[in-house]
């Protein structure tokens, strides 16, 4: 893989920071200065200032992401999560949740976690708690689970449930930007409120808005055997 992504995927830093470090001229790769964009191998030998890349401890975070926040590592973006968290360690987000949106969103800086979990075609399931302008039918229901168009793209099937007048849970195994809102608004609704309360096996429960948790073992190694 390109030496960037291998430094991310081992938690050392992002690709943007790791591209700086090789434009300075800081990394060698089996004696020879590495290049921007170099492939590389786990066998190769690579340095960082003349030392191996130094072993990382995975971290694994649960976040309750309020409203305004923004799911980015870009730090010059103001309401950036990085700067909101500011955790002493390199994280990333796990995915997006829009700025208008909240509830949980992994972090980590486990890159081949990362992926494996983005990786849309695994039908890794993400839970919301929806509330929309209006009271709803049963129509609505049966038109959002059996997919809609959001302009040329046909959503996947997914799993809902009614919670009150103009509040439902919804399920989904994709994640299309900014997807429950295009639906919704698709069918003549507007959402008012949208808070995300599980990716796969990790929920929010106990988690204020704005605080974090770390993952337990138990919950790591589920994930794992999910994904």
């Amino acid at each position: 893989m390109r030496i960037n992504k291998l430094l991310s995927n081992l938690g050392f830093c992002s690709r943007k920071e790791a591209n700086r470090i090789i434009e300075e001229g800081r990394i060698t790769v089996n004696g020879v200065q590495c290049i921007p964009g170099q492939w590389v191998e786990l066998e190769d030998s690579i340095l960082i200032d003349g030392e191996p890349i130094p072993v990382t401890e995975k971290v694994y975070i649960a976040l309750n992401k309020p409203v305004g926040i923004i799911c980015t590592a870009a730090r010059e973006v103001k309401n950036n999560i990085i700067d909101f968290m500011n955790y002493d360690k390199y994280i990333f987000p796990v995915g997006r949740l829009d700025k208008e949106s909240q509830g949980l969103i992994l972090m980590t800086n486990d890159g081949d976690l990362a992926n494996k979990i983005l990786e849309s075609e695994n039908m890794h399931e993400k839970e919301y708690i929806v509330t929309l302008d209006r009271s709803y039918d049963d129509k609505f229901l049966n038109q959002m689970a059996s997919g809609v168009d959001i302009g040329g793209i046909i959503t996947r099937e997914c799993t809902l449930k009614r919670i009150s007048e103009d509040t439902f849970s919804i399920v989904l195994t994709q994640g299309l930007n900014r997807q429950i809102r295009r639906m919704s608004r698709a069918i003549g609704y507007t959402v008012i409120k949208l808070i995300r309360v599980r990716i796969l096996n990790i929920n929010i429960d106990g988690i204020e808005d704005g605080k974090w948790r770390y993952l337990t073992e138990n919950e790591i190694q589920t994930l794992r055997d999910i994904i």
